[in-house]
């Protein structure tokens, strides 16, 4: 796997013209082209040419009859089974809307054949950072939207109203937007111009930390991410309210409407394929903590902050750590328990890590950590709002916070 950089992702998206008054492409971004979604699309696409050795055209049908497919988008956005008859339309939209978007910005090429479009892909670097994270997806969907936007002359109402949101802003914007969809595509009704009017701004916006669009009219808050996603799970809304003295476990427990359990499941089992293939490619297999116990193949990927206790970081690799087998059942989880954790080797996993993700930031090529996600995981993991004060890169301080949590270790 190729890991993509934010500035090898802008070289890619400025060597096409996506001007949609010459490509007249209404289909450039719909209202299936979510973060989560187009995450587990690119994922998907992935696997099926990886298992089938796949490198000329392929179908949507091909991939949402794929084995991995059927495994992973039934359950987690609950819908049908792909073989079921009254399936069709909703995975039409599901997989087709993703895989026109990656299309139309030139990662998959698409032909047709009398009624079907059959796509071949064009450039596997940037499908795979979208298939890493969400975060990942976000990104790309921010930065897309803005050059379609800007290629097109028309981002310049949506910068009005991003860099000063007022509701006069906003309705000059949204007219604008329509008003050019209807001209250039062939789209032809308002109604549907705001639909993707919502997916075109939001990403944008949440990445700005500012105002959209909500229910027709112009938010009032700033969009959260939440806001983006198809799975609409706030996990900080749900602990909120947690009493101090009950645990996490015991407080998610009683909770009746839980987040998608199957999409923290699919989360976290591929942010340790990615982590795992990482390791082997870029640090030899070997374990992330040089240790007496550190001889062989680091094959397990452990969660520093239990996935059970902890299940909304389950999926960060930030939170992952590469252990051999005997670092994992003898230290990590003493006498082979996996439902206990030593802490005093947890703080080693944390300071390690700490190091390893500012090296990787710090690098210029194959970036997968965050310090904004490594942040998140420890204001989760130790429940503290302090981390969230520390400046962007200052290592040195978040080192210092997590020894302060080891104190009476």
């Amino acid at each position: 796997m190729n890991w993509l950089t934010e500035n090898e992702l802008l070289e890619f998206l400025g060597q096409y013209n996506y001007d949609i008054r010459k490509s007249h492409n209404a289909r450039w971004i719909d209202q299936k082209c979510t973060p989560d979604v187009i995450c587990i699309i690119a994922d998907c696409i992935l696997e099926f040419i990886k298992s089938h050795s796949i490198q000329e055209n392929f179908t949507s049908l091909d991939i949402w009859h794929d084995e991995y497919t059927i495994e992973n988008v039934e359950s987690i956005f609950k819908k049908p089974n792909p073989n079921e008859k009254k399936a069709k339309n909703e995975y039409d939209k599901f997989f087709q809307q993703p895989m026109e978007m990656f299309a139309n910005a030139g990662i998959l090429i698409k032909t047709k054949r009398k009624n079907r479009n059959y796509y071949k892909l064009q450039n596997k670097k940037v499908l795979e950072y979208i298939s890493v994270r969400e975060m990942n997806a976000l990104k790309f969907i921010e930065l897309y939207n803005i050059k379609v936007l800007s290629d097109s002359g028309i981002y310049i109402y949506f910068e009005e109203f991003l860099n000063k949101p007022t509701s006069s802003s906003y309705e000059r914007m949204k007219k604008e937007f329509g008003d050019f969809t209807i001209n250039n595509t062939p789209i032809n009704g308002m109604t549907e111009c705001n639909r993707i009017f919502t997916k075109v701004l939001n990403p944008i916006a949440f990445m700005k930390n500012t105002y959209g669009t909500e229910k027709g009219r112009m938010s009032k808050r700033k969009i959260t991410k939440d806001m983006l996603m198809y799975n609409r799970n706030n996990f900080r809304d749900i602990f909120a309210n947690k009493p101090k003295e009950m645990t996490r476990t015991a407080y998610y427990e009683l909770i009746k409407d839980k987040p998608n359990s199957e999409l923290i499941r699919y989360q976290a089992s591929k942010a340790k394929k990615i982590l795992r293939e990482f390791n082997d490619t870029f640090n030899n297999g070997v374990s992330e903590i040089n240790d007496d116990l550190s001889n062989g193949h680091a094959i397990n990927m452990h969660h520093i902050f239990p996935e059970s206790e902890f299940p909304e970081i389950s999926g960060y690799l930030e939170n992952l750590i590469a252990l051999t087998p005997s670092q994992h059942f003898q230290k990590a989880h003493p006498d082979g328990n996996t439902r206990k954790i030593d802490k005093g080797f947890q703080q080693i996993c944390l300071l390690v890590k700490a190091g390893n993700i500012e090296k990787n930031i710090k690098c210029d090529n194959d970036v997968i950590y965050s310090f904004d996600s490594f942040v998140y995981v420890l204001s989760v993991g130790f429940d503290s709002d302090e981390y969230e004060k520390v400046e962007n890169m200052n290592f040195i301080e978040l080192i210092r916070l997590i020894n302060m949590e080891y104190i009476t270790v």
